[in-house]
């Protein structure tokens, strides 16, 4: 049987079933290249920048400055750019600018949620609908020739909805954890950079303390 008649046969719903599908496919390609370009870029951007920045900041502030496409780096840039910040300062500087990116970083899961809740309910909504036509031709005392093969036909058909839904919604599932497991790592890696880069900026603005308290002298 094609796919087209499969299609015909699952009744209404499958016009909205298709539709989440084409745009679950289309979020899926969107959210693949995004993560793609942050594992590719990321790692080896912040472990050379962390290594040069107690030696030049302003190098690394530079490098940073290249990159500004990535998530992390923009956390980095918000509490570099500010001007003579106290370590508390630049702390909350990271925390803020971090929160900041987390809608970003997890974009389109209310989507993928909604498609995954919904996709088998529409499933099995076409599947009622397709029992209702089937059982409303067979006649009261008609339950066996060919009215009750028809209605064995239909309840089959009927269910082509129901698998569509079942279907959309368990790949939606699978990339939708995917992504969510991504994220994790994503904000795991930001803390423990960010606490880093932190520890460099404290003992770099102890030392400047310092040197600014012995000219004095």
């Amino acid at each position: 049987m094609s796919v087209f008649k499969l299609f015909s046969l699952g009744g209404v719903v499958m016009w909205p079933l298709l539709g989440f599908s084409m745009l679950v496919t289309a979020l899926f390609l969107e959210r693949g290249l995004f993560w793609w370009k942050i594992s590719n870029r990321q790692t080896r951007l912040v472990q050379r920048v962390l290594e040069s920045y107690p030696r030049d900041p302003q190098a690394a502030l530079a490098k940073l400055k290249q990159n500004t496409d990535l998530p992390i780096v923009r956390i980095f840039l918000a509490a570099l750019t500010l001007q003579e910040a106290t370590p508390d300062e630049f702390r909350l500087a990271l925390e803020s600018a971090a929160q900041a990116e987390i809608p970003l970083l997890k974009r389109f899961n209310t989507i993928f949620e909604t498609v995954i809740g919904v996709a088998p309910l529409l499933g099995l909504l076409g599947t009622i609908l397709g029992l209702i036509t089937s059982f409303s031709s067979l006649q009261f005392g008609q339950v066996a020739g060919q009215e009750s093969i028809e209605v064995t036909a239909g309840v089959g058909e009927a269910l082509i909805s129901t698998a569509t839904g079942l279907v959309v919604a368990i790949f939606t599932l699978l990339f939708a954890n995917l992504f969510q497991g991504l994220y994790r790592r994503q904000r795991a890696m930001i803390q423990e950079n960010g606490g880093r880069l932190e520890i460099l900026y404290r003992r770099l603005y102890r030392r400047h303390v310092r040197n600014r308290q012995s000219d004095r002298k």
